[in-house]
């Protein structure tokens, strides 16, 4: 892991990821890739305080399963890692995230023992009364210490002989600092000289006092040890537990560094995908300082970065084979969120000059002998800096050609660095390979660091080699040698290049103008169903006032007003006189078949008979319309996906890893085992203790054999003596 990460340039930004870890550890994160997508991303809806610096503790679980007893510091970073579970399961996370942390059940007594420490691992006051009164009596002893210097300092014999009137530490002692002739009226112990002749002194007194303090010290340190031996055998019982937390303390641990790691400088987490898209945008190497982004489609087999020198090519290359490295490893970096990347099962970097006098290998054959291990590789994506280095380009071109096409076969991915023409003009008939070109800028005379897809191009080794500062005579007959042939190849690869870039430009324009003309479009069809559907409200309201009035005219005929009839007829006449047209486009000679619209219902035309026809709508519904009332519509109706059909396993009523069968018979105690064994799996223990007990032997048997056959059990062990010895197995799952 580290070569790859120094060879792509990836070290620093890696360190500064694991600097956010609690404690230290592979970057790699095991298990479902898009699992711990979902978790980072549910728990990056919640705010939490980053979990304490925590040891690692491989060896103190080694030490408890051999029935050794824990030191308070061993103990204390247990109890960090549980505290910080407590402190998780107050929050109300959702989903996944929810069943997960609802998995790890702590038990009671492990419970208990987080309060017994304070902040700086020291038990607590309450906890042991022994150990209350020994630190009572150790503060007093220190206090009595104190008043003691303080009353040799202040004696009117021994000021005579004070350098000064502080009390000193040295080497943690408490002392005062005198001058010679201080033993005439002083019984005390010299501990140490000070560079101007003066001796640092310890009274008999003090002496007698710090003896009493040792003797309470190791008293102390007494009760401290029959309390972790208490502690230790606590967790030895609830061994299966703090293996289990461990573990999946370590996994939130790659969580929650993730988590804000990628809020530091707004970075995307990029999910591979299993369908082959590989398409870099805006991505900014780590190494690189206020850099260009790169945008670049890698999806073909082979991409050829060909171009001017120190333009930028074995950047590009490690930019590629860096995203891809980051997204394996669900490492959040910048780039655009559109970015895809496929999933690969090896990178590797071909990147250095494997020339060694030590191996006795040159420079070709080292790069043959990388290559020939490619043949053993499947799924990979390879970076090949300068590919031709080492050997005759003509030669090398051929024989890469043929190399490059048979780890095609092989479902290799490979980006490759040149300045060789032959070999990209070997290749560029392949509709496989992708060609990139590092451009250059004429009128400025340097590198613009921007890319050009689908063009090969030229190495401007003349103009760097000016720009570094080699003579124009010398570069006036380095082209003179370099042939008037070749220059016109370089003209026309410079031409090629010109007319691609211009051709892009082309195109974005044109889609710039299509874009416009389908917005404007779009606006006027809008438009037009608008004024449509006001046309219809109007005539609407014209009805409805039209039968307000023939209402009004029926109760005047029922009140024999004279001429009643008369007026409503002159009302009716005027009322099938009013005729509005609708707006809409030549109407077109519509079919079954065809998509149309009804003033706000849009369906499929079913049938046609005369003026009349049947449509049926998007929601199933058939509608017998007027033919001429219909307009084509083309609009498709947005097809609702079937919802997906998920299984639901009901989650276990308990937690626990222990399985006591005493007292069972053989059938009951069987079918009792097969259910814990199964509760176990679906809660995700990998390990879980059954006592079955020695008895007539029967139960035993009967329980051996049921583990022999389950298709799940990995293995199984007879029970440590503090678990149950032969009476009880240890099944791995």
């Amino acid at each position: 892991m580290q070569e790859i990460l120094k060879k792509l340039d990836l070290l620093e930004y890696v360190e500064s990821f694991s600097k956010l870890l609690s404690r230290e550890k592979s970057i790699i994160l095991e298990g479902d890739i898009n699992l711990h997508h979902r978790f980072i991303k549910e728990l990056s809806n919640f705010d939490f305080k980053e979990p304490p610096k925590i040891l690692n503790l491989n060896n103190a679980l080694m030490h408890i399963q051999k029935q050794g007893i824990l030191k308070v510091s061993d103990i204390y970073e247990f109890v960090k890692i549980i505290t910080y579970f407590i402190y998780l399961k107050r929050f109300n996370f959702e989903g996944k995230l929810q069943e997960w942390i609802d998995k790890i059940i702590i038990p009671e007594e492990i419970n208990k023992i987080c309060y017994y420490f304070d902040e700086k691992s020291n038990l607590k006051s309450g906890i042991d009364e022994d150990y209350d009164s020994i630190r009572e009596s150790i503060s007093k002893n220190k206090q009595e210490i104190k008043q003691n210097l303080y009353k040799t300092i202040n004696s009117n014999k021994v000021r005579t002989y004070l350098v000064d009137s502080q009390i000193h530490y040295i080497n943690t002692e408490e002392c005062i600092l005198v001058r010679g002739g201080f033993n005439h009226i002083l019984k005390a112990s010299v501990i140490d000289r000070s560079n101007s002749g003066f001796f640092y002194v310890i009274p008999h007194s003090v002496s007698t006092l710090k003896q009493k303090q040792s003797d309470l010290l190791n008293k102390r340190e007494e009760i401290l040890f029959k309390v972790c031996k208490e502690i230790s055998s606590l967790f030895e019982k609830n061994l299966l537990f703090l293996k289990f937390i461990n573990k999946e303390f370590d996994r939130f641990d790659h969580y929650q560094a993730r988590l804000f790691f990628a809020k530091i400088g707004d970075k995307n987490f990029i999910l591979p995908n299993k369908k082959n898209q590989n398409k870099l945008v805006d991505f900014r190497h780590p190494a690189l300082s206020d850099a260009k982004p790169i945008t670049i489609d890698f999806s073909k087999s082979v991409v050829m970065i060909t171009g001017v020198n120190a333009g930028g090519k074995t950047m590009m290359l490690k930019s590629i084979l860096s995203s891809v490295l980051l997204s394996k490893y669900l490492l959040p970096y910048n780039t655009h969120k559109d970015t895809k990347i496929a999933t690969f099962k090896e990178i590797n970097a071909v990147l250095d000059d494997p020339q060694s006098v030590k191996n006795d290998i040159s420079t070709f054959a080292g790069r043959m002998l990388e290559f020939s291990k490619l043949f053993m590789s499947k799924n990979a994506i390879v970076g090949v800096d300068e590919i031709e280095l080492g050997t005759d380009s003509d030669e090398a071109a051929s024989l890469f050609k043929v190399i490059i096409e048979e780890l095609m076969q092989k479902d290799i991915k490979i980006i490759i660095t040149t300045h060789h023409k032959r070999l990209a003009a070997l290749m560029a008939s392949n509709q496989n390979v992708e060609l990139v070109a590092a451009l250059y800028d004429e009128e400025n005379r340097k590198p613009t660091y921007e890319f050009l897809q689908g063009t090969i191009g030229k190495s401007y080794a003349f103009e760097t080699a000016s720009r570094y500062g080699i003579p124009l005579n010398v570069i006036k007959k380095a082209k003179e040698v370099y042939g008037e042939d070749k220059d016109r190849l370089n003209e026309l690869i410079e031409r090629s290049s010109a007319l691609e870039i211009e051709y892009k430009q082309k195109i974005a324009k044109l889609d710039e103008e299509i874009f416009e003309h389908q917005r404007l479009n779009k606006n006027l069809k809008d438009t037009k169903e608008n004024l449509d559907e006001h046309i219809y409200i109007e005539k609407s309201k014209l009805h409805k006032e039209y039968k307000d009035a023939r209402d009004e005219a029926k109760k005047a005929i029922k009140a024999k007003v004279a001429k009643g009839h008369q007026h409503l007829n002159i009302a009716h006449d005027k009322a099938q006189s009013i005729t509005t047209q609708k707006v809409q486009d030549k109407v077109e000679n519509l079919k079954v078949g065809d998509r149309v619209k009804y003033r706000t219902t849009k369906g499929i035309l079913i049938s046609i008979k005369g003026s009349k026809a049947y449509i049926e709508n998007d929601m199933g519904m058939k509608v017998q319309v007027k033919l001429a009332d219909l307009q084509r519509s083309g609009n498709p109706p947005k097809i609702k996906t079937k919802p997906k059909t998920t299984v639901t396993v009901q989650k276990p009523d308990s937690g626990h890893v222990k399985l006591d069968l005493h007292g069972q018979r053989s059938d009951e105690a069987i079918e009792n085992l097969d259910k814990f064994i199964s509760d176990a799996l679906i809660a995700g223990f990998d390990e879980v203790l059954v006592y079955h007990g020695i008895g007539t032997g029967k139960l035993s048997y009967a329980v051996k054999k049921f583990l022999d056959s389950h298709p799940k059990v990995k293995s199984y062990t007879d029970g440590h003596p503090s678990q149950g010895g032969f009476g009880a197995k240890v099944i791995t799952l």
